[in-house]
């Protein structure tokens, strides 16, 4: 069996010397995560946060890329759970 991880890019907004930074992602959430992971993390870094832990810091361009996928997997998702309740809807009509 394969794990998959979902890295979410998003854009640091504050640093703390404490090791924790503040992230702002696309529908506006602010988060603060641990940025002690990736060193010389400064606010306007463009990172990838997994599991509420900065796992990398990326380009603009690799961040574009990224907000476009992340949208295309998440109406997949929708489509294929639409998909699911239309089937749920079709079995419960045979029983």
């Amino acid at each position: 069996m394969v794990g998959v991880c979902l890295g979410i890019p998003g854009k640091v907004v504050e640093v703390s010397e404490d090791g924790l930074a503040k992230v702002e992602f696309a529908n506006g959430v602010v988060v603060d995560v641990d940025a002690s992971t990736v060193g010389g993390v400064e606010v306007g870094d463009v990172v990838i946060v997994h599991a509420g832990i900065i796992i990398s810091k990326i380009d603009e361009e690799e961040a574009k890329r990224l907000y476009s996928d992340v949208e295309e997997f998440i109406r997949d998702l929708e489509e294929k759970s639409e998909d699911f309740e239309g089937l749920l809807r079709r079995l419960g009509e045979v029983a």
